[in-house]
Order: structure tokens, then sequence, then C-alpha cells
């Protein structure tokens, strides 16, 4: 390892780590030296500009950019090495500790090829190094239409919006089901509709409905200050030519990478070219929850009848009353619920609404199997089940909101 400047007299210099101090990241510098031997050198932040001018960078293939959490004030000169390196074709590998995700996110829109955490998992920059090297396939011609959305339009679509209290109750289920019955209300004039997955790390709706996973989600969710009529077309997904999809990101991210500012442009953007726009949350409570539940005209919570969503649900309803929430926003939905001739049952639904003091206003039948076994095959219950008895249910609810949206639009 060379600790100044690089020099090429004796071996060429094939990689360099650039760092305020390499010498704090002392595992970085064992595994270049096994994975680069004598081939690389270190340079510093303002070096690495200089460097990238000189003859000597010719040879260079990549760079290791190591940072930590006092370096986020120097992002702008970190971005501006990213950049210098990429428009000579060097590639650039990120080396991060304690760095918060929108630093991250900001390097890794410059350019970055590659993360790596910091300590460094073993081999993992090994297996970098290795994947800068294949080379990049041809993206793959997708069987699914992107939406061409006309600028300028002004709908005002009506927000619906599912929320699980708890894991497994039914909150994707219900959202692509009454997506899809909105959408199918009509043969001739069918109402527009845009599904969006807002459960950033273990949104599922892609997979309900056989959908790919684009990286086009996350770059627009993560720059919607440039977001427009046709960023926004090319982040959706047709299905069956009848329902426009925003699915969630193809890679688990924080779900505060996005901000309350982000999630209302994309929203009022949905709002403005669609009918009806149906969104499904996380179960987590986060930073932009809020917004959805201020903007929303029915935001449906999921619960089912057992101890952890009578709790959860009670838990909601005091975190919405302390802020000053629009709580009475929220309608419950029971799912799974009991069968008409099932009384004790009926007879626990009613204490439950007592106790916890909230209406239950809607009430879900047992979709059994043909749920999965349509969610797994990537069909609506309308498709793979249109005699369930969860599956008429949604439908008469999306009609009766249909009908409710037609007499407000024509009392207004």
């Amino acid at each position: 390892m060379s600790s100044d400047t690089p020099q090429s007299e004796t071996t060429p210099i094939l990689a360099c780590t650039v760092s305020r101090d390499v010498q704090n990241f002392d595992l970085l510098i064992e595994d270049m030296e096994a994975a680069m031997g004598e081939n690389w050198g270190d340079l510093g932040f303002a070096e690495a500009l200089a460097f990238f001018g000189q003859p000597e960078a010719e040879s260079l293939t990549f760079i290791a950019l190591a940072l930590d959490g006092s370096d986020e004030d120097n992002l702008v000169l970190m971005g501006e090495i990213i950049t210098q390196a990429k428009a000579r074709g060097i590639k650039v590998i990120l080396i991060a500790e304690d760095v918060t995700p929108a630093s991250l996110h900001q390097l890794l829109r410059k350019g970055a090829d590659e993360f790596v955490p910091y300590p460094l998992p073993e081999h993992e920059l090994q297996s970098a190094i290795d994947r800068l090297e294949e080379p990049e396939k041809e993206p793959e011609p997708s069987r699914h239409n992107t939406a061409s959305l006309k600028s300028g339009e002004q709908r005002e679509g009506a927000l619906l919006v599912t929320h699980g209290l708890a894991g497994g109750v039914g909150s994707t289920t219900l959202a692509v089901n009454l997506a899809w019955e909105l959408a199918c209300l009509t043969a001739d004039s069918a109402p527009s509709v845009c599904l969006i997955d807002l459960d950033l790390q273990y949104g599922s709706i892609s997979t309900f409905l056989d959908l790919p996973r684009r990286e086009a989600v996350f770059e627009m969710l993560t720059d919607t200050d440039s977001m427009d009529e046709e960023v926004f077309g090319q982040a959706l997904l047709s299905f069956e030519d009848k329902l426009q999809v925003l699915t969630a990101p193809p890679d688990m991210v924080p779900l505060d990478i996005v901000s309350p500012e982000d999630v209302k442009r994309v929203i009022e953007m949905a709002r403005a070219h669609f009918d009806y726009v149906v969104v499904d949350m996380p179960n987590t409570l986060v930073q932009w929850s809020e917004t959805v539940l201020q903007a929303a005209h029915v935001y449906f919570a999921l619960i089912e009848l057992d101890m952890r969503s009578a709790q959860n649900a009670l838990r909601m309803k005091r975190a919405l009353q302390s802020e000053e929430l629009p709580f009475n926003k929220l309608r419950f939905a029971l799912n799974r619920a009991p069968k008409f001739t099932d009384l004790s049952g009926k007879s626990r639904v009613k204490r439950m609404g007592e106790s916890l003091g909230i209406s239950i206003d809607l009430q879900l039948p047992d979709g059994g199997k043909a749920v999965t076994q349509g969610a797994d095959h990537g069909l609506p219950l309308a498709t793979s089940a249109p005699k369930n008895p969860l599956r008429r249910e949604i439908a008469k609810l999306a009609q009766s909101l249909h009908e409710l949206g037609q007499s407000d639009a024509e009392a207004a």
C-alpha cells in the first residue's frame, strides 16, 4: 500500500481507497490488501480530485470511498469525487459507517456502483469487486405497460387507505381486491384506479398481482422534487390494462427514506390523474403516516377478533388522539368476521367495539384458502374465486363507495 499519492513506476495502481484517514478503516486496509495485493493506494478527499487528472489514474478500475458520521459535512465534496470518477470510467464502492440513510441515498444518486457497510462483512469487499467486473446485462423488455398520463389533469380522485393494525389481518388483500373491483365496476366507463404500495419494506402488492418490482419506483420516490407526469407514469405498471399499480421498491429500504413532502407529492399526482387512489400502508406508524391520514377520504383500519388487534387498536386510538389527529377518519374493518349464524362470535364483536370505544363499520368474512391461492397465482379474487364470500363483500364495498362518490359529486 502506498500512504501518499499513488505512484505507478513499479506496479500499476488498479484501485484506491479515498477517505479522511484510512487508518480509521483498518478492516478495509486488510481487505484491500487481500483483494488487490500491492496494486492499490490511498488518497484523501482533496487529493483524489487532483489525482484523477494525472496519467497514473488511467489504470484505475475502482475507488473505495470510505466515510463515517463525521464526514457528512463533506457530502458535496464526496459527491464531486464520485462524479469525477464516473466521468473517467472509474467504478465507485461506497464504504460507510454510522451514516444516515439520506446521506447514503444522496451519494448513491451521484452514481456510486456498490455499497458495503463498515465494519466490513467477511468477503463482502471481494464480492463487491467481483460484481463490478460483471458485464452489464441488457434490460429485459417488460411484459407490463407503463402509464401515459396527460399533463395538467386535475381529477381530484378519492383516496382510500388500508392499514393493518396487526400482521396478517388482510390489509393488502383488501387494498388489491378493492382497487380491482373499482376498476371493473362497469364495462364501458369504469373509473380509473391507481393502487399504491407504501409498505416500502414488506409490501407484497407486486406478488399479489404478479408484477415486477423496478428501480424506477425507488428513483421516483426519492426524487419527487423533479417528478412530473412522465416520471410518475413510468413508475406505474398496468395490470390487465385496467389497473395502474405503483409497487414497493425492489430492495428493502428505510421507511424514513421518503419524507412527508415526498408522499404528499405522490398522492397529489395520483389523485390528479385517477378517479380512485388506493394506498396500502405499512403496519408501522412513520413520519408520513399523518400526511396520508389527513389526505384520506376513507382510512380502513384492519383488525381481527383477537387480543393483539384489540390492544393495537387501543394504542392507535391513544396515539392519534394524543396528537390531536383525526381519529374519526378511521373506519375499523374486522377481517375473518364471525358468520351470520355465529351468535357467540357476533356478541364478541359487539363487546370488542364497546370496550375499545370504537365502531366496527365493516365486517369481512373469512375467504379461506382461496385468498392465499389467488395471491400465490398473482390474481385478484374476482378472477381466481369469483363466488368467494370475501370477494362478494369487497365488491359490495366498491359499489357503495362508488355510488357515494357519485352522489357527492352530483351534490357539489
